[in-house]
């Protein structure tokens, strides 16, 4: 022990031992820390213990015999260190600083700021109250019911969604080495034990569609509306697009002259560019439109200048038209339904015509193309059939038979 309380106040920039495997380190400014050095698996290894102002000498010499007993027993300092920090870091994570943390990672994934905020708010609403500042480590299968039980059959919809989401931030925090074991939100295997099934409970609510007999009167209706609103409903029904798909559409996306509207992948929810072909209708209504100088977008918000409409625009519109009883996403199905019962389509043309993804590996596998000019045929003839009024069937005069 060569080191004193006067030699080391007057030690100079430098290395100063101690002896046992104790260092002095004095920086050219000065400060002056305390280092372990030893030799591991024949590698010479540098450990700081900490700042003089932090750790006296004898608290420096008391560290230094524990950290030798650690290489005697075959134990490598700095691994060991690392493993008593990454415990700590286990046990101060909790379940809403991961939560936040996979959503930012997610958020690059989603087409628009709708998916972040029905995740925060749904378990905001239903898990954090519980689990919320619990660590992640601790989280378990009985702490996950707690959440889902009081909502499992009364909103069985957000239920599944919360769990799903749940499993999500307990998987990244295991990928991130913040907990192990199996993850207690899964649900074959674990949580199917304690929740009734929720193809038992759940009601499925698709979105209200119009019944594609009445479109082309609902369509007479809307055209009789002024506004860049009514226009790009109308828009969006003669695509068969999603409202996000309309709202976001670009003068760069559209192609006037080859009849062709190409989404880019990052707007899409497959995450795959898309092309749509464009009936004679649909690109009267893109070339009617007001254009602003600089604003690319096709539907620009009459209210905020240099932005596109807003995604309430289309609900607004059937409120006017006194027709709450069915939604804007449900003329798809109405396009679909259409497809189906009133054409010889293949059903792969539509479900393209849709975006929809290929559930079938082997189709996909050998299907390269988009079917595009298969589906230009088919919007022709969509767009056609929206034009023709067909008279109700209570108006019909029944067909006599002789005799």
């Amino acid at each position: 022990m060569k080191l004193t309380k006067t030699r080391i106040d007057k030690a100079k920039p430098g290395k100063h031992g101690d002896g046992r495997n104790l260092w002095l380190i004095v920086s050219p400014t000065g400060a002056k820390r305390w280092e372990f050095r030893y030799s591991f698996d024949g590698k010479p290894r540098e450990m700081g213990i900490g700042p003089l102002d932090l750790v006296t000498l004898d608290e420096a010499r008391d560290q230094a015999v524990l950290l030798r007993k650690l290489v005697r027993e075959g134990v490598d300092p700095i691994e060991e260190r690392k493993g008593n920090q990454a415990k700590r870091r286990k046990k101060q994570t909790t379940f809403r600083e991961m939560a936040e943390d996979c959503i930012k990672a997610l958020a690059p994934s989603w087409t628009n700021d709708k998916s972040e905020k029905q995740w925060r708010s749904s378990l905001e609403m239903h898990a954090f109250p519980k689990i919320g500042d619990m660590s992640v480590a601790d989280i378990s299968t009985d702490d996950v019911y707690a959440v889902l039980e009081p909502i499992w059959t009364t909103k069985s919809e957000t239920a599944g969604r919360v769990r799903s989401r749940i499993e999500k931030v307990l998987d990244r925090a295991k990928a991130r080495k913040l907990r192990t074991g199996e993850n207690p939100a899964r649900l074959k295997g674990n949580l199917d034990h304690l929740l009734a099934p929720l193809s038992k409970v759940k009601r499925v609510k698709n979105h209200a569609a119009l019944p594609f007999d009445d479109v082309a009167m609902f369509l007479h209706d809307l055209r009789a509306r002024e506004g860049v609103a009514a226009r790009a409903f109308e828009f969006t029904i003669l695509t068969a697009a999603r409202t996000s798909e309309t709202i976001g559409a670009t003068w760069s996306e559209i192609d006037l002259q080859q009849r062709t509207w190409t989404i880019p992948a990052e707007r899409m929810k497959a995450r795959r560019e898309h092309r749509i072909p464009l009936s004679a209708r649909a690109v009267q209504i893109l070339s009617e439109l007001p254009r602003e100088d600089g604003n690319d977008f096709v539907f620009i918000s009459p209210k905020s200048k240099g932005k596109p409409l807003s995604n309430m625009s289309f609900l607004a519109v059937l409120r006017r038209m006194d027709r709450t009883d069915i939604t804007a996403h449900g003329f798809r199905s109405t396009f679909r339904d259409w497809a189906a019962e009133r054409t010889s389509y293949p059903d792969s043309v539509a479900e393209m015509a849709l975006a929809h993804a290929i559930s079938d590996a082997v189709e996909a596998a050998y299907r390269r193309g988009d079917l595009f000019e298969k589906r230009r045929r088919l919007m022709d003839d969509w767009a056609a059939y929206c034009e023709v009024i067909e008279p109700r069937a209570e108006n019909v005069e029944p067909i006599r038979t002789a005799g």
